[in-house]
């Protein structure tokens, strides 16, 4: 067992799941804001991304261990690397700053990151690569809902106190 890569792909998919759990203000302004049909109930998120980053975490401990190369390792590592970063970006853009807008264009770099794993972790292990889809499918679902709550409410910040 590899313990250094462990510990980073625990770290990985615990860290990120706290982090954005701490950083998710369910806040008066939040729960006023008109939420589109589709978006399941506020309990599910916890659980999806709870499963969804335990898979990514797993992703990356094969990613990790099964590369052939320094020059794959590093590539792996840099990928999720790049990924923690917009993933931990959404929640302060959307509840912190109060900007769906923000978080909308923002959830953007995170759909490429996610795409970008499946592209990275393939050549070392097609099943690392299957690992990470549901991260994909998630955000591209969860961008369609930012999406909508913008269209529901917006405009946010300078535009919204003319309004």
């Amino acid at each position: 067992m590899d313990y250094t890569a462990l510990t980073f792909a625990i770290l990985y998919g615990f860290g990120l799941n706290i982090a954005g759990g701490l950083l998710t203000d369910l806040s008066e302004w939040y729960h006023n804001l008109e939420k589109p049909w589709f978006q399941p109930p506020g309990w599910a998120f916890g659980p999806a991304w709870t499963i969804i980053l335990g898979l990514a975490g797993w992703a990356l401990y094969i990613g990790l261990t099964e590369a052939e190369s320094a020059a794959q390792y590093y590539t792996v590592a840099a990928a999720f690397s790049i990924n923690a970063v917009f993933h931990f970006l959404w929640s302060p853009l959307f509840f912190k700053f109060k900007r769906p807008d923000w978080s909308f264009y923002e959830n953007w770099a995170l759909i490429a990151s996610c795409i970008a794993l499946a592209f990275v972790l393939d050549p070392v292990s097609s099943f690392a690569a299957w690992l990470v889809l549901p991260y994909i499918l998630w955000t591209c679902f969860a961008q369609a809902i930012n999406f909508k709550v913008v269209r529901l409410n917006g405009p946010f910040g300078s535009r919204a106190e003319e309004a």
